[in-house]
């Protein structure tokens, strides 16, 4: 066994993807502190030919020196828009026939592991604050929420590892 060479990976240039066929499936940050996450979210939407990057209130955007250290180039390969209020990019894409998937544990919740992802259905997948979660603004604006199971001590991930299962989960079904 050997590890691949950058050449033996085919990878795109940055050019090239931007012109790629994409997933119609997009990310919203609401809210993130850390631009460090931001950051994977760009790394994580590029690795999945994600179509785009929804950035709203206080997320960081590019081009921000934490965002840049994680996404490793990312931030140029992804389209991406800043939202001043969370609520208008929500319904610009319920505007556009998005389904509204909260990553949150509600009361009313279902698991990942039993929500079917429907590959000709347009997704926009919110993920939220690192402390307070989803802007409880939009709760009633999404089509449903979803959580990971987890079994251990800890109520949550950290965002940015829940959105590299979340964005996994979804395009697998795609690709």
């Amino acid at each position: 066994m050997r590890k691949l060479s950058l050449e033996e990976l085919g990878r795109v240039g940055v050019e090239d993807f931007k012109i790629l066929d994409k997933i119609l499936i997009v990310v919203v940050l609401d809210n993130i502190r850390s631009a460090m996450n931001v950051g994977s979210f760009f790394r994580t939407s590029d690795a999945f030919k994600l179509e785009k990057i929804y950035l709203c209130g206080i997320t960081a955007t590019p081009p921000h020196k934490e965002i840049l250290k994680t996404a490793i180039g990312a931030s140029s390969s992804v389209s991406w828009s800043h939202h001043e209020k969370i609520e208008d990019a929500i319904a610009l894409l319920k505007n556009d026939d998005y389904r509204i998937i909260g990553i949150e544990q509600t009361d009313q919740s279902e698991s990942l592991l039993d929500f079917e992802v429907l590959d000709e259905a347009k997704y926009a997948i919110v993920f939220g604050n690192e402390v307070q979660g989803i802007s409880e603004s939009i709760l009633p604006m999404l089509d449903v929420a979803l959580e990971i199971p987890q079994y251990g001590t800890k109520h949550s991930l950290n965002v940015s590892v829940c959105g590299g299962i979340v964005l996994w989960h979804f395009a697998k079904e795609f690709l």
